[in-house]
């Protein structure tokens, strides 16, 4: 009897590996689609001139007269809004296109959303046209919507539960070298300059056209396959080709007793999700990660870098290589996160980032108001965005995709990824929207606003959110009954999945206290 209990928990022991059809599938995705949203963040700051410039150049050719500062400021805050508001509509197209076309077949169609508007921004010096900009940026922004939402959850279903976390946060360490990358692009000797950008800004559609190409060779979401087509041959095949063993069984065992309770449940809608008892906490959860992700002041703090570099007696010149050199430590502690992630778990690396993020704004604030009379304060505020950015990527940044992804079942999880890239949007379009006035009414003062919200969202994460490092997306389900008061039930016997074989045979349910 103990040498069958031994023989039936020893698959469930097995930890998965990187094999190379999961590593490439990973990098193609995260580089075809997730290096696109950073990117597009950063590719219209360093030409920001030369782009006025033009549509100057423009409207004087139409109507002969120059174009009033007024407008021009308009138009560019057009330009540079519109991305974050493209995003938001892309969130909202998340849920019918994920279950419609798949993760992957998801992920392919996007592309249309980054090869058009790159084509169209490519052409837009040609066409005499800065109208073409700003409907490009809404359309590029539609494909950064959907790819930081699709490619964590992609990711996510694609992983072994030991490396789901670290390769979640793969996606948000592209985004970091896609800032890096158009920052590199817009030194003046590169591509920041008066002929250079329209390149740039149509570069975007290269790792589109790549990741096109590319990904159709790589397998489709198993837990997609089975448990929302029913198609277990290919769910078996996607398997074995991801995890480099003949013997999947113990995961598609999983993703039936899943399979059977999505047949009670059906799949959900937002509407629906907001309503569902037993997943309240996880959406409130990932609502204020998310909001605290994009409130915290990253935007605020990329914003005033110039002028704290210039006050510390940079060189206007040389300003370009520090901000490269912040987008360089940025990906480098993303990095460190991919391999700790799994150790330290992701609840410590949040607690850590929020608490340095809140810690530097502080700093920064004393900083900002003492660097006009004492002579080294400007150091300390170069050493507040360096920490600031340091905290951001090793926790605010990445973690809250892959936590989305862990705390919520399959049926669910494309309306909570609609609801979670909704916030993540309106937010950043807000702190874009709203931040001029605070700087103007407040001014350094404003940093004291985004540590009260870190704070905030330190506390609600140490209080709420749980350790779900290594666990099963049943398991995590579990782990949040109590706190939704309802009973989560594995079968008839109500026991862990690794347990009972039986406890497969039966359906989970939810049952209200």
């Amino acid at each position: 009897m103990a040498k069958e209990n031994e023989d039936w928990t020893k698959p469930v022991e097995r930890k998965g590996r990187l094999t190379v059809v999961l590593a490439l599938a990973t990098l193609i995705s995260a580089f075809g689609s997730s290096f696109q949203y950073g990117y597009n963040v950063a590719v219209v700051n360093s030409p920001s001139v030369f782009m006025k410039q033009f549509y100057n150049t423009t409207y004087m050719g139409r109507y002969s007269r120059p174009m009033e500062d007024n407008f021009l400021t308009l138009l560019w805050s057009l330009s540079v809004s519109m991305y974050p508001l493209g995003g938001f509509f892309g969130s909202l197209m998340v849920a019918p296109l994920v279950n419609k076309l798949g993760r992957k077949g998801t992920l392919l169609f996007n592309n249309i959303f980054s090869i058009v508007p790159a084509v169209m921004m490519g052409v837009s010096e040609i066409a005499k046209s800065y109208e073409i900009i700003i409907v490009a940026r809404v359309i590029v922004g539609i494909c950064a919507g959907l790819s930081s939402n699709v490619v964590p959850m992609y990711l996510g279903e694609l992983s072994p539960k030991n490396l789901r976390g670290a390769l979640g946060i793969v996606p948000q360490l592209f985004i970091t070298v896609g800032i890096l990358s158009a920052q590199v692009l817009g030194i003046r000797n590169i591509l920041g300059n008066s002929t250079g950008w329209p390149l740039m800004l149509g570069l975007t559609g290269v790792p589109a056209a790549i990741e096109l190409l590319l990904l159709p060779f790589f397998p489709e979401s198993p837990r997609y396959m089975l448990i929302q087509k029913g198609d277990e041959k290919t769910a078996k095949a996607a398997l074995q080709r991801l995890r480099g063993w003949e013997d999947v069984e113990e995961e598609l065992e999983e993703m039936r007793l899943e399979e059977q309770s999505e047949r009670a449940e059906g799949r959900l809608s937002v509407l629906s999700l907001l309503s569902q008892r037993s997943l309240r906490w996880q959406l409130v959860s990932i609502i204020i990660m998310n909001m605290g992700q994009q409130l915290s002041g990253v935007n605020a703090i990329y914003y005033y870098a110039d002028s704290i570099y210039a006050s510390a007696g940079v060189k206007e010149n040389d300003i370009q290589y520090v901000t490269v050199g912040t987008g360089a430590v940025n990906v480098f502690m993303t990095i460190a996160a991919v391999f700790v992630v799994e150790a330290s778990g992701r609840r410590l690396l949040l607690l850590c980032g929020f608490g340095i993020c809140c810690a530097a704004c502080v700093v920064l604030t004393i900083a900002l108001n003492f660097q006009e009379t004492v002579t080294w304060m400007p150091y300390i505020s170069i050493a507040c965005v360096i920490v600031y950015v340091i905290g951001h990527a090793i926790g605010p940044s990445p973690i809250p995709y892959v936590v989305t992804t862990e705390m919520f079942r399959q049926s669910a999880r494309p309306a909570a990824f609609m609801v979670a890239g909704s916030v993540h949007w309106l937010s950043n379009f807000t702190v874009g929207l709203i931040f001029p006035f605070l700087e103007a009414g407040l001014g350094s003062y404003s940093f004291i606003i985004f540590s009260v919200i870190c704070l905030v969202t330190l506390v609600y994460i140490w209080l709420v959110v749980p350790e779900t490092k290594s666990k099963t997306f049943l398991e995590i389900s579990q782990m949040f009954a109590k706190r939704n008061k309802v009973e989560i039930k594995l079968g008839d016997g109500d026991l862990p999945l690794k347990e009972t074989k039986e406890s497969l045979e039966g359906v989970l349910t939810v049952t209200s206290f």
